[in-house]
């Protein structure tokens, strides 16, 4: 994987001179760090002095050049995509500024508002995390996006997607290799985060507080969100977390969804380009016990509940 030269706190000066410029009013660099989670791109918390008030903003440097060349336009994509939501309920940081190409900022990025809060990861309530979770997702699936230009593709080509070659379960995965190179559903297109899972939701005295990472944002099927939630779930988990998070959406969702197993299925699908491995941003933020061993487990166990459900 090739990538753009950053160092893992410390801004480019170049994009330093960009968020100062973008900021205006005499601001002052004073601190950054990376912020942990974010395995795709150089996520920054910055603090700035603007007159007497300290400000802190947060910048996204797109340094994944492998990225960049499947989707040139990621940081007009979320920019565009943070100014379209700020007019509507969800909670997201507000967008300050965009560098499509990189000409500015040295690399493609998007400078945006801090959001309070910080991810939770181990719930003491687990029953009302997911509760939350869930609410709040179906909150952005309400939501009017009509005019949005980006619509929803899968990952890999599931018509010559390959059935896992790491289980002992070959003739499940078999069933589910069918169900990926078959025919998709019609489905209603909604407004979806597409990246909506734990690691992107913020925390505040037991509360979301918002929701990050709006890069992927476009319009496709609500299944995709409740599916690629009920994945990382699983993973984080177990297969019990992922069903209590589907039954609550369901409870919030209401007539609006019908739950076709099949998105489960292909979201599953688009996860596995090798053997399950434990995601780096979930050691980043403390979680421990989780093991690659482990996630092969838990993925065949999900598999089974879903051809159980369909």
């Amino acid at each position: 994987m090739s990538s753009f030269q950053t160092n893992e706190n410390v801004v480019p000066e170049q994009a330093q001179a960009w968020v100062l410029q973008s900021i205006g009013k005499g601001a002052e660099w004073i601190a950054s760090n990376r912020l942990k989670g974010g395995v795709s791109a150089a996520v920054y918390g910055v603090t700035l002095r603007v007159g007497e008030d300290s400000v802190r903003v947060v910048l996204r440097l797109f340094d994944n050049e492998d990225w960049l060349r499947q989707e040139p336009d990621l940081a007009r994509h979320e920019g565009t995509v943070l100014e379209w939501v700020s007019r509507t309920d969800a909670t997201a940081p507000q967008l300050i500024a965009y560098d499509e190409t990189g000409s500015l900022a040295g690399m493609p990025a998007v400078l945006m508002s801090h959001l309070p809060g910080a991810v939770d990861l181990m719930p003491i309530d687990q029953a009302q995390w997911l509760d939350e979770l869930a609410a709040a997702l179906s909150r952005i699936h309400l939501t009017d996006a009509n005019d949005l230009t980006w619509a929803y593709f899968t990952y890999q080509d599931v018509s010559v997607w390959e059935m896992p070659t790491w289980s002992v379960h070959t003739n499940d995965w078999a069933q589910i290799q069918a169900i990926v190179r078959g025919p998709r559903p019609a489905f209603d297109p909604v407004f979806i985060h597409r990246d909506y899972h734990p690691t992107n939701v913020l925390w505040e005295a037991g509360k979301i507080s918002g929701v990050v990472d709006w890069v992927n944002a476009c319009i496709g099927p609500a299944g995709v969100d409740v599916g690629h939630c009920r994945m990382n779930l699983a993973l984080l988990f177990g297969t019990a977390a992922a069903d209590q998070f589907l039954e609550a959406y369901l409870r919030h969702a209401g007539e609006r969804f019908r739950y076709d197993p099949y998105w489960d299925v292909i979201t599953m699908a688009n996860f596995l380009y090798g053997p399950p491995g434990v995601y780096p941003g979930w050691t980043a933020l403390g979680v421990s016990g989780l093991t690659d061993a482990l996630m092969a487990e838990r993925t065949d166990h999900y598999m089974k509940s879903l051809l159980q459900r369909l």
